[in-house]
């Protein structure tokens, strides 16, 4: 029995939207799902038990961040990554690929894997898709990320090809490299602005049959409807009884958008950076906490909802007031009520899936949404 399994519960009628469950050696959860970014072995400013309250069934972590600190061995000895942050549900870990490749000029690119500089210390360190899998091997996720090149944007096509063309034979190098059975590993499509090259790219790795497939190099600084375009594109590519999942991506109109092409699965940093920022993510658009509208306004920061700060009575006013003091209990506040609605907002989507009405939901909910916040 595979580490990782993707039931088929229900697939929308006219889009590529669909409900199911994954299945890991630490529980399942259902899909389309949200995992909040717990990047150094803890969501920011958010307990393990806060994260079980708004109904997170699996978090990711980042290999790259504790590959430098505090480092594999100590994590092992602390009996894996489980353990070491107290977490009993699933866990994701990237490769350390992203990361990596975003350090530019502190890094050089080779056949054999990536030599890079320390953002810590500067001490000079190396990462390949055997020591990638070493590490998460150590760290005992569930679901293990390849190591991967991300194509920037933009990119030639020269570069985009020789990338992906690496990215595939990396793949098969961290095929070869996982020992555990209790992982799953997923590929990583990669190809840059070019449907040929991420043909390709998802032919070869499907051909590897990874238990799940992730898409990765959107959301890097492309225009919304070229990467939709390329999503659409991918996704179609990919096997349905196989997970699928869009890296980086943290927003509810991403979010509409993924699931309308197939996507289960997405991660971002995004929810906790701008509540740590003073914004508040609602079903309308974004609250700038900061902004003198809400001195005197005694309202929850949305009506109806079930966060820890809405439930128990915390105005925006107050809020307000934490935010601009540099209180901590501000930011965490406005990082609880971010994941609840991110979380909740899948509920719905996915319930939207199961009653045969995720159009409607899209419409209503794109309809009254505000990209760009409130004023």
């Amino acid at each position: 029995m595979p580490a990782i399994t993707y039931e088929l519960i229900k697939k929308d009628a006219v889009t590529g939207a669909r409900a199911g469950v994954i299945h890991t050696p630490h529980g399942s959860f259902p899909t389309p799902i949200f995992m909040p970014v717990g990047t150094q072995a803890s969501v920011k400013a958010v307990s393990p038990d806060e994260l079980k309250d708004l109904g997170a069934g699996i978090i990711l972590s980042n290999t790259y961040h504790l590959f430098l600190r505090p480092g594999m061995d100590l994590i092992r000895e602390a009996g894996g990554l489980h353990k070491f942050m107290n977490w009993d549900r699933a866990i994701l870990t990237d490769s350390g690929g992203f990361q990596v490749f975003s350090l530019g000029a502190l890094r050089k690119i080779t056949e054999e894997g990536v030599t890079f500089r320390s953002h810590i210390d500067g001490s000079k360190q190396f990462l390949s898709p055997e020591v990638s899998m070493a590490v998460q091997t150590a760290l005992g996720s569930d679901i293990v990320m390849a190591f991967d090149e991300c194509v920037p944007y933009p990119a030639d096509y020269e570069y985009a090809r020789n990338s992906t063309a690496r990215t595939a034979r990396w793949a098969a190098r961290c095929k070869e490299a996982i020992t555990r059975e209790d992982q799953g590993l997923f590929g990583i499509v990669q190809g840059g602005m070019y449907k040929d090259l991420r043909t390709e790219s998802a032919q070869e790795l499907v051909a590897m049959d990874f238990p799940g497939y992730a898409v990765g190099g959107l959301s890097v600084g492309e225009p919304k409807e070229l990467m939709y375009d390329i999503l659409e594109h991918t996704t179609c590519l990919l096997p349905e009884n196989k997970p699928r999942y869009l890296m980086g991506v943290g927003t509810p109109d991403c979010f509409v958008e993924g699931v309308a092409r197939g996507i289960d699965m997405f991660d971002c940093v995004y929810p906790t950076r701008v509540a740590r920022n003073g914004m508040a993510m609602t079903w309308t658009g974004r609250l700038i906490m900061k902004n003198t509208e809400y001195t005197h306004d005694f309202r929850a920061l949305e009506d109806g909802c079930g966060c820890y700060a809405c439930r128990n009575g915390y105005t925006r006013a107050y809020i307000r007031h934490l935010v601009r003091a540099g209180e901590i209990f501000g930011l965490r506040l406005l990082s609880l009520h971010n994941l609840f609605f991110l979380e909740e907002f899948m509920r719905r989507l996915r319930q939207s899936i199961l009653d045969e009405r995720f159009g409607a939901f899209c419409h209503e909910f794109l309809t009254n949404y505000q990209l760009h916040g409130k004023k």
